[in-house]
């Protein structure tokens, strides 16, 4: 076997394979979970850090038909300087973006629904309060826009460390909601979600991103330090330190169960529809108009 002669930028692999190793596992795990086709329209969950960002790239590059949807939750710098960075990405690369604000669409920024709630001594951590809006919001805006499929950016990592959350907690039927296709059930209010980077390394996308010089910012979200997540993946790094492929074996594990954990799950699970927005929920109401109502009975 003849070796590469160029320079080898990472894991024996010079900057050329490098690129088509990471493009390859995308394409892959599309085809191997058949997330979507190249007939379908592709709206790309895009928060202007190296995952999403790349995620877009990688689509854009494989013909696929793609918008990119941002939602901006006014985080004072952290916010600005991200949606300028992917304005500026999606404006070289041709992309359509649209982006949401928080503050627009509920009247207020996350910092100021966080303020709020603690003075009703309504105790919601950011990450959770952020989460539930974006997850509502994602999905609304998606079925203005019709969209068949939401593409968000998790990684492996991201993926080990949900199911890890999820088994401490014993939730395991939200853990049945992971894998590549998000969800249980499927309902014509839902657009479903994929994670086209599912198999592929946070480490290896940074690397990638950072080879493409994509304007990202590669910090963390400010408010994510003090999370349940934040803990469990410090907790995950050093358990990889020690032994290798921990999060690979994690999900390789998880996949091998999942079918069966959907399976069971789907049994119990029926969609219903909130009484005051109309949007998919498992209760009468949904978790986005619980918060609003409990700010000042606002509705969405």
């Amino acid at each position: 076997m003849m070796k590469c002669k160029e320079k080898v930028f990472f894991e024996g692999l010079d900057r050329k394979h490098f690129i088509e190793h990471v493009e390859n596992k995308v394409k892959m795990t599309i085809k191997k979970y058949k997330l979507f086709t190249k007939k379908e329209k592709i709206l790309v969950a895009c928060s202007g850090g190296k995952d999403s960002t790349a995620l877009a790239y990688i689509l854009k590059k494989l013909g696929y038909d793609i918008e990119a949807i941002t939602l901006n939750p006014s985080i004072k710098n952290s916010s600005r300087k991200n949606l300028d960075n992917l304005k500026c990405f999606c404006r070289k690369n041709m992309i359509k973006l649209h982006i949401v604000s928080f503050k627009q669409e509920t009247g207020y920024a996350l910092d100021e629904i966080k303020k709020i709630l603690d003075s009703k001594g309504v105790s919601m951590a950011y990450c959770t309060i952020c989460g539930i809006l974006r997850r509502y919001l994602l999905n609304k805006k998606a079925k203005e826009l019709k969209a068949e499929k939401l593409a968000t950016g998790h990684n492996i990592d991201d993926e080990a460390e949900s199911v890890l959350m999820n088994l401490l907690r014993g939730n395991i039927g939200l853990m049945a909601r992971l894998g590549p296709i998000a969800g249980v059930v499927k309902s014509k209010g839902f657009i479903p979600r994929v994670k086209p980077l599912y198999l592929c390394r946070e480490k290896d996308i940074q690397s990638y991103s950072k080879l493409m010089k994509f304007p990202v910012a590669y910090e963390r979200c400010p408010y994510a330090q003090s999370s349940y997540r934040e803990i469990v993946r410090n907790e995950l790094i050093d358990f990889e330190k020690k032994y290798p492929k921990t999060k690979e074996n994690i999900i390789n594990w998880f996949l091998r169960i999942l079918p069966e954990l959907k399976k069971d799950f789907k049994k119990d699970e029926e969609m219903t529809y909130c009484t005051v927005c109309g949007e998919p929920s498992q209760r009468t109401i949904c978790n986005a108009c619980t918060i609003l109502e409990k700010l000042e009975n606002k509705k969405i």
